[in-house]
């Protein structure tokens, strides 16, 4: 036993192994640890494949983790291969040692060092390599399965005459294994020298040849495969040109050959790629003239003339046969670059045309009425009037609205309305008392729909609601009202088992309830509630009585999270947006197929091209995958999420797209076909936003197809900044029923502004039909303004509306106290030849948390009026009354009544609030306003309790009972204001 200390004479301390008990201590925590990060690992897959099992899309799971499985494999395999054997080649091909120099004795001790572990070392260092290349190679899945399951477009591009899919589909897997054979033999190279350096093959410093015959045999090789490569490389370059992207002219993303790329960089690749091939045969040769000296001759060659042929002269044609006559030299392929982006983005069958921008009937009572005609002007703003819906539909502190409500198409006695709706979301926020058990076991849903009428609000300035309360009742008929998913639904929760789950609350009472359906995962095994409990690093779920026989765990909430889960190939939309279908809530999500490998076509970054002031405010409406750049895209597939169940059905809406038939081919069985979308279903599904974002984006370029307009850029257009929002981001698109020039009826529709570039004024306005039951749906329209005269756009719009007296007089008084101003949606809308501009006007303050409609703006030509409805500021723009609308009662309400005595006084009560509001509105005392609005909602809630009390008594529900809506009926209706 070895001795450690003094001298002879000094201490001697004994130094032992450890004691057995030690060792197995610390073989048992090593054990342990070593069991604890293997099911870390297990608990991760396990879960992965459990959540795609109970979805019913393992499909995707298995296809997803066997390709990244296999390509780790065969690749991962292959590069220690490469580096494996060259360094076993190198080693064998060593020189017998003789005398030695310093060189060589100083090597020699790392020689005799490593000896003993040359095979560990071999084996530890393939490993690496091979692992890290698998990893790397693994990500490729997407690329890979791309290849393997490609279809044609039928489509050619028009430099090599090679089908889109060889672009879109092919090339980068070619390039992929390019750049792995790359890594492989740079790596084995690197490696090869090494061990040559090491035994002796290669020399530095000592006297004599440099290298030996073997290994000036062998690295030749490897160099002679390294540019055998660099001419593969160079032959691909060559189709590359057709995806390459540049800055030119009136856009930053041109993709395509200009002149000289088909004049001098295509001709210079192919002269490259025959010198390479013959560099790598001069190369090969040193096999048996055991020189150098043409290899390395023949290499300088390359390199120089990869200078000369690959870069000065493609800049001397530029300098001298381009820049000089650059519209007649540049045409033929902006032509191209116009058709291929047109055709990639959909926007081909954009139908422009000229509009005049001033009205052609001086006829006002006709222009009053072609208004009701032409649009059904949506007064009621989703960006706006979140905070109305909470504060009045709210119900209980633990339900939310969205931050930006939807707007949909629903049906009442026979007629489509424009409809703003939004779900009321579980909010952990609001719970009385935050624990495990109230967060994942109590509160685990939200309930019900609230929608209220896009086109009309109440005399006080609130929605119309077509559906509230709790539960939800209205125009909406009978479905399913419980919300387990949702936007706002992002941590999991624990359904099922014996703990019951707070339903609702009413008047008697919470409501309790135990979930039925077949979502989420079982937890009853333990094995899952072990995986659970890691995954979520949750130890409770491991052992909490709460959860027991038919106990599963809800989580991946979010229709879009869900979406794109079972479809990782897509990209999703920014807005999922409710709708009750067939007695069911159904999120319905827009998904895209998208490539950057359309040839000619410009590319786009989503992330830039579909952000607006919405997007700026409200990270969760931003498009997934952000800064993917793309040059062709397609909605190709509609998504359905059940908000009870969590049911994701994929749908294929557009039949002809090859890049969706390819990841159809890739994951069978995932995407139903178009037939199996209900009637019911169709009637709610709409022209996608993101979409819409990105081809307005396009079209301020695109929307010319003569190549020299396009050059000149004298026509390039912007999407104007959101004139009612500071954040100095565009505007949003809006959803609007409406009727362009060449309609004969209104359809729902997605429409925008464009205004001239640098300037404020309008120059375009567009739409596209959004209404996906229509013939027509898809259709992009343009109406151009004429450039010879100025048409106000929504800034200048904006700014009339601020500078008038009387408005400013006006909103001043508004303002009055602590309340203050939000602008709605500033909705265009062409009339008889000019642009009708309408804009809500909200209050909010003075005792009121949330905003009202209190105005609306109007403007038309050179008229603008500031009303307190939008029939009476028509009425005043255009001088004459609706024939079609009846005329608004004078304010006198009809309150209803009850034979209970204590339900009347409520009423009553309720009746001299109302007025003592409106007569606080009309003077502009906003404080008495919500004052009297306080006692309003008191005193109807008295009412409610009373007449409740008077059912339970008698048994049934007396017909006299309250208005539901909140608020006493007016005898007359205000009109769509």
């Amino acid at each position: 036993m070895p001795d450690r200390g003094g001298g002879p004479t000094g201490p001697r301390i004994r130094v032992g192994r450890p004691s057995r008990r030690v060792r197995t201590l610390l073989m048992t925590l090593g054990v342990l640890a070593v069991l604890g990060m293997a099911f870390t690992m297990f608990a991760g897959f396990w879960t992965d494949w459990l959540w795609y099992r109970s979805v019913h899309y393992s499909s995707v799971f298995t296809t997803t983790l066997w390709t990244k499985i296999g390509l780790f494999f065969v690749f991962g395999l292959l590069m220690a291969l490469a580096v494996g054997f060259n360094i076993w080649l190198a080693h064998r091909l060593r020189p017998p040692l003789s005398a030695m120099s310093m060189e060589q004795q100083s090597l020699d001790r790392y020689r005799m060092g490593i000896a003993p572990y040359k095979r560990w070392l071999l084996l530890g260092i393939t490993a690496l390599v091979g692992l890290i290349a698998g990893a790397s190679a693994s990500g490729q899945w997407r690329t890979w399965l791309m290849w393997v399951n490609g279809v044609p477009f039928h489509q050619k591009d028009p430099q090599f005459h090679l089908d889109v899919s060889f672009y879109a589909f092919d090339l980068p897997w070619y390039r992929f294994l390019l750049g792995f054979g790359f890594a492989a033999t740079i790596l084995a190279l690197i490696a090869a020298a090494l061990t040559h350096y090491l035994y002796g093959g290669l020399r530095i410093t000592s006297p004599g040849a440099r290298a030996t015959a073997a290994a000036t045999g062998h690295l030749s090789v490897l160099l002679g495969v390294f540019v055998a490569l660099k001419a593969v490389a160079y032959w691909l370059d060559r189709y590359g040109l057709a995806v390459k992207s540049s800055d030119f002219k009136a856009t930053d993303n041109w993709t395509g050959l200009r002149y000289v790329d088909a004049n001098a960089y295509l001709p210079a690749k192919t002269i490259l790629f025959c010198i390479a091939v013959i560099c790598a045969l001069l190369f090969f040769a040193t096999l048996w003239r055991r020189t150098w000296q043409l290899p390395v001759i023949g290499f300088g060659l390359m390199v120089l003339s990869a200078i000369l042929i690959g870069g000065l002269y493609p800049a001397i044609v530029q300098k001298f046969q381009v820049q000089p006559n650059e519209q007649a030299k540049e045409a033929p392929y902006v032509q191209k670059n116009l058709k291929a982006t047109r055709e990639a983005y959909g926007i081909d069958g954009t139908k422009v045309s000229d509009y005049s921008g001033t009205s052609k009937t001086d006829d006002k009572a006709t222009l009053r009425d072609d208004v009701d005609s032409t649009a059904s002007i949506r007064i009621l703003d989703p960006n706006i009037v979140s905070p109305t819906f909470q504060q009045l539909q709210q119900i209980r502190n633990y339900y939310a609205f969205p931050t930006n409500l939807d707007v949909d198409r629903y049906t009442k006695d026979g007629k489509v309305q424009d409809t703003v709706i939004g779900l009321r979301e579980l909010n952990l926020n609001g719970i009385p008392k935050n624990n495990w058990i109230n967060d994942h076991f109590r509160y685990t849903h939200g309930y019900g729909v609230v929608a209220a009428k896009g086109t009309a609000a109440d005399p006080n300035g609130q929605p119309v609601f077509t559906e509230s309360d709790l539960p939800s009742r209205g125009d909406l008929g009978t479905y399913e009202q419980q919300v387990y998913y949702g936007e706002k639904t992002t941590t999991y929760s624990i359904v099922g088992g014996p703990q019951k789950e707070i339903d609702y609350s009413d008047d008697s009472g919470e409501k309790t309830t135990s979930y039925k359906g077949k979502s989420g995962v079982n937890l009853a095994n333990p094995i899952n509630r072990a995986a659970y409990a890691v995954t979520f690093s949750e130890p409770q779920i491991l052992y909490s009585g709460a959860i027991g026989e038919g106990s599963r765990i809800l989580y991946n909430r979010t229709p879009k999270e869900r979406v794109e889960a079972v479809a990782p190939w897509l990209t999703i939309d920014g807005d999922a947006y409710p709708a009750v279908v067939d007695g069911r809530i159904q999120w319905i999500v827009d998904a895209y197929t998208t490539t950057n490998g359309y040839p000619y076509a410009s590319r786009t970054t989503l992330g830039d091209t579909t952000a607006d002031s919405l997007t700026a405010t409200n990270n969760s409406r931003a498009v997934v995958a952000q800064q993917n750049q793309v040059n062709y895209i397609r909605n190709s597939v509609k998504a359905t999420v059940d908000a009870y169940t969590g049911q994701v059905k994929l749908y294929q809406w557009d039949t002809q797209d090859p890049v969706l038939k390819t990841w159809m081919k890739a994951f069978p069985g995932t995407v139903e076909s178009k037939s199996a979308i209900s009637k019911s279903l169709l009637a709610h599904l709409r022209y996608p936003q993101d979409l819409f974002k990105v081809q307005r984006e396009l079209l301020t370029r695109y929307h010319v197809t003569n190549p020299t307009t396009f050059l000149t850029g004298s026509e390039v257009w912007q999407v104007p900044d959101d004139p009612t929002n500071k954040s100095g981001n565009a505007v949003p698109p809006y959803y609007l029923s409406m009727k362009m020039p060449d309609q004969a009826s209104q359809a729902f529709s997605l429409t925008t502004t464009f205004t001239p570039n640098g300037r404020d004024n309008l120059s375009a306005f567009m739409s596209v039909d959004a209404q996906a039951d229509s013939s027509d749906y898809g259709r992009i329209r343009i109406l151009k303004l004429p450039t010879s005269t100025t048409v106000d756009g929504p800034k200048q719009v904006q700014s009339q509306f601020n500078s008038e007296q009387d408005i400013a007089e006006s909103i001043k008084l508004l303002k009055g106290g602590d309340s203050d101003i939000e602008y709605g949606n500033l909705l265009t809308v062409p009339l008889d030849g000019g642009l009708l501009y309408v804009e809500p006007v909200y209050v909010r303050g003075g005792g009121l948390k949330y905003p009202l409609l209190r105005k609306v703006l109007v403007s038309y030509g050179d008229k603008t009026a500031f009303e307190d409805t939008l029939d009476q500021a028509l009425n005043k723009v255009f001088g004459a009354e609706s024939s079609t609308t009846p005329p608004p009662d004078k304010g006198t309400t009809t309150p209803p009544t009850s034979n209970n005595p204590t339900v009347q006084q409520a009423l009553d009560d309720a009746q001299k609030a109302f007025d003592a509001g409106q007569t606080a509105l009309k003077k502009g005392d906003w404080k008495s306003y919500g004052e009297a609005q306080k006692d309003l909602e008191d005193a109807l809630k008295r009412a409610e309790e009373a007449q409740a009390k008077a059912d339970k008594t008698a048994g049934g529900k007396n017909t006299a009972s309250p208005s539901p809506s909140g608020s006493p009926s007016p005898s007359g209706s205000s009109g769509s204001g």
